[in-house]
This record gives C-alpha cells, structure tokens and sequence, in this order.
C-alpha cells in the first residue's frame, strides 16, 4: 500500500523550520523535517537577542527543538533535499522519497564574504557580520570595518555606538565624499588600499595587514556580506517569483506565488535574525494549516457527492 502523503514536508531544521514543525506538530498534523545539518550560524558560539536565550549557543537551541517537535510526533531526518517535483514529490540525497500536501523551504542563505587569508577562519569568531549580533561582546574594543560592498560605509557609522574606536579599511570600497565627510564627524579613520590578510596569533585576531606592508592592530573585524539565496535555491527550482536579488517573493505568512509552496527565515528574509526567524517559521505553520483546512473540507464535500 503506498504512503499516504504528508500534511506538511518542511526543508531546514533551523530555528524557521523547528518553529513551524513545532506549530503543525501540535495542530495534529504528519510533518517531517528534512535538515541538512548545515545552519548559518553554525560557526557563532552564542546566539544573541533571543529573549529569554540571549547568549544560548545555536546548536543547543537547536537540539532542544529537535526534542520539543518530535514529542508531537513529527519526523525529524538527516537528509538533503534534491528535487522537488509538482505535486508534492520530494526526493533526498540518500534516494528516498517523500510526498506532500504542502511545502515549507526554511534553508537558510549562504554569505559570500572577501576572499581573504583568515576569513573564513575566523567567520562568526572575531571576523563577525552583524553589530546587532556581536557588537556588545566586542565593546569598546579597537574594532575594524572590511569595505567590500557599498554598505560597508555605513557598517562603520553604525558600529560607532558600540566603541569609540572603529576604523574603515577602503579596501575594495572607497568611500565617497560624503560619506568620507561622515566617517571623518564621528571620529572613524579611513585605512587606504588592499587589504593582504587578517593577523591571527594564539587563535586570536590581532590586526589586519595590507599589500603595503602595514599592520594595523584590531580585535575584531566586521564585514557586510552579501547574502545569496542557498544553493539548493529550491523555491527557484519550483517556479516560485523571484526579487530582484534572487530571493523568493512572500507576503506576510511566507506564501509563495506558487501554490502549497511558502517560504521562511533566511530563505526569504536574509536579514532576519534567529528570533524573526523562529516567528516567521511560525506565523508560516499557521497559515499552512488554514490552507489545509480549507482543502480539508473540500475533499469532505467531495466526498459527500
């Protein structure tokens, strides 16, 4: 006898995923959870802003809800999605396959960041990309703002309420002159040329060196990322509408334009933090569930006929 098909097959245990299953899984409904293992913010030792988990290290929030959705009975598997085909047919890395009634894609987003010696060494470490996130733990230190992108300007002006010693490396992005002006009234030097490398001594970020031979010491280095759809890009794949940044077009429940399709967290808002993550995933749940609902008492008149 074939499977029924799920209610709901969400693509991303994270905090958006997690949220959503922990909503269905409660409302009654057969969910499973497809997680990679993978998060974005794997590298971060702490998660920040998160009432009432302020400073919880991500992956402890994460096995706490692995436990709390499976205690409703949704399926939780360590498994890449590879396809998803009209209707809703899901097919996994290790060969299996699922169907659905409805879809969630709660993957994530991937950050592209400078191609620099200790970059990615120290990502999430002290080579930090948000002052929201990070900015409290790096207090009052000498701090140091990567260009690389025409936000980066600003990443300085901002980080300046967190310490009174910011200074922007141009690097790749010169800054204007305005904004030369602006860096200069709230006191933030600007370091011209490349930047070579990050200094890294006893696992420690010390400085940034440049092409030129200088080295100027920091304790932690701030970058803007530009923050991409993941690779999956599974929403993409499903014909859902793009923006003009290659992200999925949602309204307020993560609907796609696709239907039965919604998206939440970073693969449809990449500047959503943890927490707007874990309510976006379930203000998502809701409204799947209205859906199904709605399908639900179809099928029962239907039925009837």
């Amino acid at each position: 006898m074939e499977e029924q098909p799920l209610d709901v097959l969400i693509v991303g245990g994270g905090a958006a995923g997690l949220s959503a299953a922990l909503v269905l899984g409660r409302a009654r409904r057969r969910v499973a959870v497809i997680d990679a293992g993978s998060p974005r913010n794997a590298p971060a030792a702490h998660m920040q802003g998160y009432l009432s988990r302020d400073g919880m290290p991500p992956a402890e929030l994460l096995a706490a809800g692995r436990s709390e959705v499976a205690s409703y009975g949704v399926e939780v598997v360590q498994d890449t999605v590879v396809r998803i085909d009209p209707g809703f047919t899901v097919r996994l890395g290790s060969g299996g396959v699922r169907r659905a009634r409805r879809i969630l894609v709660a993957t994530g987003a991937t950050d592209h960041v400078p191609d620099l010696p200790g970059v990615r060494e120290r990502w999430g470490r002290d080579l930090l990309h948000c002052p929201y996130c990070h900015g409290w733990e790096v207090r009052d230190q000498p701090l140091g703002v990567l260009g690389s992108n025409p936000g980066s300007v600003f990443f300085a002006q901002l980080l300046r309420q967190w310490s009174d010693d910011v200074v922007y490396f141009a690097h790749t992005q010169e800054p204007t002159e305005a904004e030369a002006a602006e860096l200069a009234a709230l006191g933030i030097p600007v370091v011209h040329g490349d930047v070579a490398r990050l200094v890294v001594e006893d696992d420690h970020l010390t400085g940034v060196e440049l092409v030129d031979g200088r080295t100027i010491a920091r304790h932690a280095v701030f970058v803007r990322p530009v923050i991409a759809p993941h690779p999956d890009h599974l929403l993409a794949a499903l014909g859902c509408e793009l923006d003009d940044t290659g992200f999925a077009v949602v309204d307020s429940t993560g609907r796609t334009s696709v239907d039965g399709v919604w998206g939440a967290g970073n693969a449809v808002d990449p500047r959503a933090q943890v927490i707007t993550a874990a309510g976006a995933g379930s203000a998502a749940a809701i409204a799947i569930n209205t859906d199904l609902v709605q399908d639900d008492i179809a099928i029962a008149l239907d039925a009837r006929h």
